[in-house]
């Protein structure tokens, strides 16, 4: 399974980041082989409507998990559609701490 993870920076250390559509970064991780994968977002800086493009993203990565703080409507209807369960986690920690509260199931669903 692919986990998504909204992040400040790249890689698995990175803080997380609350915001999903302009997160900087994108932190894609492999549950079966713990590789992991970060994509900087290249819509951090484009006008409106970023939610369902970054789930574009998110789409042709192969993921099917979300972590992130917040998503707007637009994003959670595209999110939705594109099959993709999200998850909120609003701790300050890195991503790697977000994918291990995903893991232990301690985190709400989006």
């Amino acid at each position: 399974m692919i986990v998504c993870i909204t992040a400040r920076a790249a890689g698995t250390d990175a803080m997380t980041e609350q915001r999903f559509g302009r997160a900087p970064y994108f932190v894609f991780v492999d549950t079966e082989t713990g590789k992991s994968e970060s994509v900087a977002n290249p819509l951090i800086d484009a006008a409106g409507g970023v939610g369902p493009r970054a789930v574009q993203v998110l789409a042709e990565r192969g993921a099917t998990v979300l972590v992130t703080g917040q998503v707007g409507g637009n994003a959670a209807r595209a999110i939705e559609a594109g099959g993709i369960k999200a998850y909120a986690y609003r701790g300050s920690g890195s991503a790697a701490d977000a994918l291990a509260e995903y893991t232990a199931g301690d985190l709400q669903p989006l």
